[in-house]
Order: structure tokens, then C-alpha cells, then sequence
């Protein structure tokens, strides 16, 4: 959308419109805002289009997609002209005043959401709605009679056309509200619709494989699965012949039981991913298929796609086999239980241990040998886990431990050899960071006194600056700037590459069960002989893409909105309080980050303090509806 109203301003030929584009040019015609010349289309002078920023006061600000605006516009709440947060709008310049130029709305081009959540909030004698996003105060759809039958601080999600009340999700005081909040904010939803649940109970809840004569037979095959303790669904089994130096991944066959455009795969698309909370997972896939049939349960038999990978003796994958078969995992183990076993506390009898431990080994050496061109980098993901009352029990973070690693090499190898059967699909594409965030993270790391300069080989600076991390014990810190610095991992048709892991092509294959991307893939590689279906699975494939890239940064915004909301009601109790933290921002405002019995939460302060500082600081202030902490520094700690 933006490359395309920015093409406006310079001329945009007819030939190079996209047809879900039309819709909008013809109403750019229809408002005189566009001029066709020599088969070319020119925005109009006075019009400019953008993105639209809301103050809290109501103010809004326009970021022009024409360059030359070099200051964002302003636009005053009676000319928003009902536009939204987010949104993408058509706007027509006012009589110039300095300091700033000002503009009105002319017509909202692109919605950013079609709702937004509100909580009610008496403003004198009115119950209005105020947005939990950005505190903007909006007059709803309704009666001030049936509004002052609500509690104050009920949680509505309400229509951006008409302001009208689509669902009331519950009270600002209660903790089970949080989930709701956080779904309804990127308009996620947890039901799933009654086709795509008729669709999935029809497959029934286990294989037979002896209606499958096409596939190839691996049940007599010892796999078994590694996942979390508490995981329900099982994408991936493994097993190692380590006479041949085979290793196979096991993916479950996802694409058997979901065609495309059926009930299911629309959901599916309009998902994405599945979101994963504390104590709950919102599927991407009914739960009669997530995790039921497609799932790779013990002691099942269960469809599955997979990549048989044999190495030599220099770990070359000299041969890449991919099979539509049916396997039958013997065993589930979780981390903890396969950690232990490889440190030799916990005895597995039987052939799983034969094949588990020497494939370990192996997996290691992988490892080493892509870290010559790839980065290892030592981060902790925050494990949150609440009580029966949906709040705070206890917080944690977790890193890498060998079972992890173990799993993780093996899912590369599948990857990769997807990727390499690729010319033109999906892929799964890292591209190195620009210049302007490199010298932003240089500029962080010098005042840790990590002194780097950039020669323009990023893989040896960043093997540098790792190398002085671990001298200084801050690898696991200095490894959080560093990816920071980093471009996001993105999908896209063709390959650029994945820069982090070092690999020329990449692309997601081992997740059909939580990522659309890899169920798409399995079709894609299904249909390579069969040009006509291919060609039909890539209509659209760029902007499914693009989608798909929105859609990932949403499942885990969603994630982090709903712990950030736990950890302000936490906060909340603990007003005036202090706790021990560390300076995790300190660019435009310095954050710090919980450190002490709790730890994971934002706070945000009212001074600054150098980064990684360890500080302790008071809480202040709470605001539940936005789930931001206030507090202050009240003494900086010894390193």
C-alpha cells in the first residue's frame, strides 16, 4: 500500500496496478484527488496521503508517504474526519501556519483495524469510551442511559466505522479480562468457526494405514518427540540410524487433512500462527486437528512429511530424501528428561537411548561447523506463571539448554534442504543490519566498555563483540542489543538468504501445525511435479507473504501485551515499593527491566541512567488500562 500511493506522487503506470489496488484509485478518482496522464496516474497537488498518529489529547499527526514533507503534519481532532489510530488516509493540505503545516482528512484509505477496545469512563456527566491503546476518549454508539447500567471501567470492543458496541469483554478489575484485551486489540479471536470444527472432527481421531498404500511404512522405526513439558501439540518426531548416518525428521502431514480454501485453511490464513500465553495456547488449527490427528502423539500411528538426511563423514548432507509416509512415535520426552538423560541422571531403557545419545553428539559438531558462518546467539525467553486467580505467581527466564540444541539442529537440516528444492515458494529470509543500527548498537556496546569499529565485515564485529560479552559475563545481554540491531526475519517468494544462521537459502518446513508458512511450503514441495497446481498455490504468494509477516509480528505482540498487563496488576499492588532492576533502554527513555524475586517487567522511568545499569527503583505510578508501570530510580547499585 505504501509503495503504491508513494508511486502516486511521481506517476504510477496503469500496467503496473495491482488489482487489489483499483478499489482504491477508483476512489482517489472518484474524491478528484488523482489525475490520469498518458496512461500514468499523478496525486493531485494539496493532497498527500500517509499513516495517522493520535495524540492522547486527541491530536492527530500525519506521516507523509512524499518525501518531501520532512515534519509530520498535523491534523486537528475535528478534521480526523472519523479516522483511527493506525490508519491510512487520504489528506488535503490547509492554509499554512507556521511552525507546522496542517491537514485534514479527506477519506480513510486503508482501515488499521476494523475494531478498537475501549473501557467506560465518566467525564463529567457523560459516560464516554476511552481507548486502552492510547488513552484517546471517543463518544460511543449508545444510550447514556444503557452506558450508566455498566460498571465504570467495562472493557467494550467497538466498531472504528460507527463507534457502535460489538462485544462487552468484561471489567478493568478483574484479572481474566487480560486475555480478552490482548486478543481484541489485534482482533484475534479463540473460536474457531463451525465449519472448520465440522471439518476437522470428520477426519476422526486415528490413522489407518493400511488406506494409505502410497506412503512409505516407518512405524517399526523407534522416533520419538522432544517438546516443553506442558506442549499438547507434537509437529516434529526425530530418530538417528547411526550405522548409516541417517537422521530423519518427521513433520507432521498437515497438508493431507487441510486443502486449500477449505473451512479450515481460510481460518487458518486469517490466523497465521498460534499464540502461545502462560497458561493457554489459541491454536492456529481446531484442536481436533492441533492436537489430535495431526499431531505426532505417542504409541499413534500418524501421517507424516519427512526429510531423510544422510551426512558423510565431513557432515555434508550428500543425500536429502523427502518422503510422505506414516510413522509411529514410540516415545514423548520433554527437555528436562532428555537434558537429564544426556548428562546421564535419567536411564531410558530400550533403542531410543541407543540412537538419542550418538545423535547428540553429532548434532553438536553441526552445530560448530554452522557457527563458522552463523551466529549462537545466548538469549532468555521470560516463562510467566500465574495463579487460580489468573494473576502473577512467579516469573523465570529460561535459555538454551543441549536438549534445545539438540532439537534445533535437526529442525535447521530439514529446513535448509526445503529451502534448496526452492527456486521460487516461501522462504525465510534475515539480511544484514543497516549501517544507521549499527552504530546505534557500537554507541551502546562503548558504554559498556565494549569498544568495536565496523569494517564492514559484520559476521567477524559481531564475533568480536561476542567473544569480549563472555569475558565480561554480559553475553547474554550484549547478544539482546545485537539482535536488536538486527533486521526482522521475514517471508518472502524468493531468497535472500538468512544472514543469522549463515545459510544461502532458508525457509520454515518443521511447524505445519502453529505456521501457516510451512503448511503452504508442504503443498508447494507436494505439487513441484504438477505444474498446473503449482502454479495455482502461487497466486497471490507475495502479499500472502507480506501477510504473513503482519500476522507473525501480531501472535507475538499479543503475547507480550498479556504479560505486560499480569505484571501491571503486580505492580498495581506493590505502589511504592522497591525492586531491584537493570537499564534495559535508555535511547529516547530509559526502561528498566524487573531483576529481582519477580523479574521480566517494564518500567519505565522518569530519569536516565546509563544501559545494563543495575539500579533499584520505586514504583510510582500504574496505569492498568495501558499496562504501563511508571517509577523512579532511587539508587544505582555496585557491578
Amino acid at each position: 500500500m505504501k509503495a503504491f500511493l508513494n508511486s502516486l506522487t511521481t506517476g504510477l503506470e496503469s500496467k503496473y496496478i495491482k488489482s487489489s489496488e483499483l478499489e482504491i484509485l477508483r476512489l482517489l478518482e472518484q474524491i478528484k484527488a488523482v489525475t490520469k496522464y498518458k496512461n500514468r496516474y499523478y496525486l493531485n497537488d494539496g493532497f498527500v496521503c500517509g499513516k495517522l498518529d493520535i495524540s492522547s489529547n486527541g491530536t492527530g499527526f500525519l506521516y507523509s508517504y512524499d518525501s518531501k514533507f520532512k515534519q509530520d503534519l498535523m491534523i486537528e481532532n475535528r478534521d480526523l474526519g472519523g479516522a483511527h489510530f493506525g490508519d491510512i488516509v487520504l489528506a488535503k493540505l490547509t492554509k499554512f501556519k507556521k511552525p507546522r503545516q496542517k491537514a485534514a482528512v479527506v477519506a480513510v484509505l486503508l482501515m488499521a483495524n476494523e475494531t478498537s477496545v475501549v473501557y467506560t469512563k465518566k467525564i463529567g456527566p457523560i459516560i464516554m469510551g476511552v481507548t486502552i491503546q492510547n488513552s484517546i476518549t471517543i463518544a460511543l454508539k449508545a444510550s447514556q442511559k444503557s452506558l450508566k447500567e455498566l460498571p465504570l471501567g467495562t472493557v467494550l470492543k467497538i466498531n472504528n466505522l460507527d463507534n457502535d458496541i460489538v462485544e462487552v469483554l468484561g471489567v478493568l478489575s478483574d484479572a481474566n479480562v487480560d486475555q480478552k484485551i490482548s486478543m481484541a486489540l489485534y482482533n484475534k479471536r479463540e473460536i474457531f468457526p463451525k465449519i472448520a470444527i465440522n471439518e476437522a472432527i470428520s477426519f476422526g481421531n486415528e490413522v489407518d494405514k493400511s488406506m494409505y498404500p502410497n506412503r512409505v511404512d516407518l512405524t517399526h522405526l523407534p522416533f520419538c518427540t522432544i517438546d516443553p513439558v506442558d506442549a499438547k501439540d507434537f509437529d516434529d518426531a526425530i530418530y538417528f540410524d547411526k550405522h548409516k548416518n541417517e537422521i530423519y525428521i518427521a513433520i507432521a502431514d498437515v497438508s493431507e487433512y487441510v486443502s486449500p480454501y477449505s473451512g479450515i485453511d481460510k481460518e487458518a490464513r486469517l490466523r497465521g500462527f498460534s499464540i502461545y500465553f502462560p497458561h493457554i495456547a489459541v491454536p492456529m488449527l481446531p484442536r481436533e486437528l492441533s492436537e489430535n490427528i495431526c499431531s505426532l502423539k505417542p504409541n499413534c500411528d500418524r501421517l507424516a512429511y519427512l526429510f531423510k538426511i544422510t551426512l558423510n563423514s565431513n557432515l555434508e548432507a550428500i543425500k536429502e530424501d523427502l518422503i510422505s509416509c506414516v510413522i509411529h512415535s514410540k516415545r514423548r520426552f520433554n527437555y528436562d528428561e532428555v537434558d537429564s538423560l544426556l548428562r546421564g541422571e535419567f536411564d531410558c531403557q530400550g533403542e531410543i537411548k541407543e540412537w538419542l545419545i550418538p545423535l547428540f553428539d553429532l548434532t553438536q559438531r553441526l552445530k560448530e561447523k554452522r557457527l563458522k558462518n552463523g551466529f549462537d546467539f545466548h538469549t532468555l525467553e521470560l516463562r510467566m506463571s500465574l495463579d487460580e486467580n489468573n494473576e502473577i505467581k512467579s516469573t523465570k527466564f529460561e535459555g538454551s539448554t543441549p536438549s534445545h540444541s539438540l532439537i534445533e539442529e535437526c529442525m535447521l537440516l530439514a529446513n535448509k534442504a526445503a529451502a534448496k528444492r526452492l527456486s521460487k515458494g516461501i522462504f525465510r529470509n534475515h539480511e544484514p543490519a543497516d549501517i544507521k543500527k549499527i552504530n546505534t548498537l557500537l554507541d551502546d556496546l562503548a558504554a559498556l566498555g565494549i569498544e568495536a569499529e565496523n569494517h564492514g565485515d559484520l559476521i567477524f564485529m559481531i564475533t568480536q563483540i561476542q567473544a569480549k560479552a563472555s569475558e565480561l559475563n554480559i553475553r547474554e545481554d550484549v547478544d539482546k542489543l545485537i539482535i536488536k540491531a538486527q533486521k526482522r526475519a521475514e517471508y518472502s517468494s524468493s531468497s535472500r538468504g538468512h544472514f543469522g544462521l549463515g545459510f544461502e537459502f532458508y525457509t520454515h518446513f518443521t511447524s505445519p501445525i502453529r505456521r501457516y508458512s510451512d503448511l503452504l511450503l508442504h503443498r508447494i514441495l507436494k505439487a513441484q511435479n504438477d505444474p498446473k497446481i503449482s502454479n495455482y498455490l502461487m497466486l497471490g504468494i507475495d502479499e500472502l507473504c507480506a501477510n504473513l509477516n503482519i500476522l507473525e509480528r501480531e501472535a507475538d505482540k499479543v503475547a507480550w501485551d498479556f504479560m505486560d498487563r499480569k505484571f501491571a496488576r503486580w505492580a498495581a499492588k506493590n505502589i511504592g515499593q522497591t525492586f531491584k532492576c537493570f537499564i534495559e533502554e535508555s535511547t529516547n527513555q530509559s526502561i528498566a527491566r524487573l531483576d529481582d524475586e519477580l523479574k521480566g517487567a517494564r518500567i519505565f522511568l522518569s530519569d536516565f541512567c546509563e544501559i545494563l545499569t543495575p539500579v533499584m527503583v520505586q514504583i510510582t505510578d500504574v496505569d492498568i488500562p495501558t499496562a504501563k508501570i511508571i517509577g523512579k530510580i532511587v539508587e544505582i547499585l555496585d557491578v
